[in-house]
């Protein structure tokens, strides 16, 4: 069982940029697909970006590709996002979550491990 705690956000101006990290314990990172999801006040979870355990292939939702970067770092056990370019609309609480299978996943049913969740805001 592998245990996700995410960091890295915060308060930042439309155009800025901040990287989160996803720090697992329990199991490496490596033997799990992982995803970054987010859920703005009266939205549902949405999936945002994803990598594969396997190859490292990765995903974006439409609304972030070209801004964001997903990438791992296997030596310290965790997942990042890099973030640019941000909008008042990524405003959200930021999840990572972790799942056994080869391939990442763009439903939330599909994970079995989530972290708690980085608040993200971008002022306007």
């Amino acid at each position: 069982q592998v245990q996700l705690v995410e960091s890295g956000g915060g308060l930042v101006q439309a155009g800025g940029s901040l990287r989160l990290s996803c720090a697992a314990s329990g199991r490496t990172v490596s033997t799990y697909s992982v995803g970054w999801f987010r859920q703005a006040p009266g939205k549902e979870r949405e999936f945002v970006a994803g990598i594969s355990k396997s190859r490292g292939t990765t995903n974006y939702a439409d609304s972030v590709k070209g801004r964001f970067a997903i990438s791992r770092d296997n030596a310290k056990n965790t997942v990042s996002l890099q973030m640019n370019s941000l909008k008042p609309e990524d405003t959200a609480i930021y999840y990572c979550a972790a799942r056994p299978g080869n391939y990442y996943s763009l439903t939330t049913a599909e994970y079995n491990y989530w972290g708690q969740g980085t608040q993200v805001t971008v002022s306007s």
